[in-house]
């Protein structure tokens, strides 16, 4: 990679990432006022199991492909091939477990038996998402930003148009129905994007019949990289899959009303959660070009350039967290009551957004102990920070302070995690260094 083409390869996720991003904010806008508080209730309150469902689904086959393609050992058509077959018999299997289970998930463990078929829907919609990520991976290991840019930008335009011209009318007839479309409707955006990342694919590469067929050895590569990352995600997505239910259980304990915990977990995980990730584009772009390169520095045992993209990673996202924190803390009312026409959710972010400067620190620190086959230390701490948010909340949940006992555990989790992160890179570095 030349001098400046880390620079230039996040300057231009960023660039991409902005539009991707307010093209999103206005996806979320449209969205929240057309369904309205009892729709936003309903999607927030199984978003956690659909985050979960997609960790499963992809298998962190970015982080892995885009490893392996840096490298540059093994052809990338074979590594495409190979894993697509892989993942789309995984997802026919997995899809139909999860078609089995949805109405058990919503009814016992969710206690919102009317969400069920928004579950349905969601199954349906992993091996598009699936089939996506390979490409993803396959472009961000040879540091080629621009299908991921456009693929991301014409994505959020067919959700814009959707939401301006179909889902009034679906709205008008039925809420639930409304919100089953718009789950359903990341069928046809992932369906533009493997187009768009298709055409990005080599035009004159000569496939035969060896490139087609699997190989065991590449597939066991992957799934070794694969398994430690996709644990840890596992993890923390259990962990938030987790959170409403063991949440809803103790506040009803404690004597909340069920609507009261709908009504602010949507507040906090919609509006305040949604307000203080903003600018979260801008890390996912450095931690996707990071990525390759601490992979290539670390094998080759260069320290020095190693630690220096390292810094410079570190740098910009804690200066990123930095200005929209205290942005959001002394704007956050306006802000609210612009996108979302309300104030809710502006008691939490008061308290979160100090900690959020560095919230951000997390994922360029576990992106690089996964780029140096780490990825078991960042499963560790996930599963440290998780178990930490989740025994706090409970505590806290029993003290009567409402939804402040999920505020406060998160800021816990926050400090928690970057720290072991931090301690777990150091470390790593002081013993390449060493060797």
């Amino acid at each position: 990679m030349k001098k400046d083409t880390f620079k230039t390869s996040i300057l231009i996720l960023l660039i991409g990432g902005f539009f991707t991003k307010v093209l999103g904010f206005v996806i979320r806008i449209l969205f929240t006022r057309e369904v309205g508080p009892l729709g936003i209730s309903y999607y927030t309150i199984v978003t956690p199991t659909y985050s979960l469902f997609l960790t499963i689904a992809t298998f962190a086959l970015p982080i892995s492909i885009s490893k392996l393609v840096s490298e540059g050992n093994i052809r990338g058509k074979k590594i495409i091939f190979t894993t697509s077959l892989f993942i789309l018999l995984f997802n026919f299997f997995f899809v139909l477990l999860l078609l089995f289970l949805a109405p058990f998930i919503a009814e016992k463990m969710l206690k919102q038996p009317i969400v069920t078929p928004l579950l349905y829907a969601m199954a349906f919609t992993l091996p598009f998402l699936s089939l996506s990520s390979i490409l993803k991976g396959y472009f961000l290991g040879k540091v080629n930003v621009a299908p991921n840019t456009i693929s991301n930008i014409l994505e959020q335009l067919v959700r814009i148009l959707f939401l301006l011209f179909f889902l009034p009318k679906l709205v008008e007839k039925n809420i639930m129905l409304g919100v089953i479309s718009f789950i359903l409707l990341n069928i046809l955006s992932e369906t533009i994007s493997i187009f768009t990342f298709s055409l990005f694919l080599p035009k004159h590469a000569h496939i035969t019949k060896e490139d087609i067929k699997p190989d065991s050895k590449i597939l066991e590569r992957i799934l070794r990289i694969s398994i430690p990352s996709v644990s840890g995600r596992l993890i923390g997505n259990i962990g938030f899959f987790l959170e409403p239910i063991l949440l809803t259980y103790f506040l009803l304990l404690s004597g909340y009303s069920n609507t009261y915990i709908l009504e602010e977990y949507a507040a906090y995980n919609a509006y305040a959660i949604g307000l203080l990730t903003l600018p979260s584009f801008f890390i996912q772009a450095i931690c996707q070009i990071l990525i390759p390169e601490v992979s290539k520095y670390h094998a080759n045992k260069n320290v020095f350039y190693l630690k220096r993209r390292l810094k410079q990673a570190l740098m910009y996202s804690f200066f990123i967290g930095l200005c929209s924190s205290f942005g959001l803390f002394f704007f956050r009312e306006p802000l609210l009551t612009l996108l979302y026409k309300t104030t809710m959710g502006s008691d939490y972010i008061f308290i979160l957004a100090p900690f959020f400067v560095f919230f951000y620190l997390e994922a360029p620190l576990s992106s690089s102990l996964q780029a140096m086959d780490k990825a078991k230390v960042t499963m560790k701490i996930s599963l440290w920070g998780i178990l930490i948010k989740l025994g706090s909340m409970v505590l806290l949940s029993l003290c009567h302070i409402g939804l402040y006992s999920l505020v406060f555990s998160e800021i816990i989790n926050i400090i928690f995690v970057v720290y072991l992160n931090y301690r777990a890179v150091k470390k790593e570095i002081t013993l390449l260094s060493k060797n």
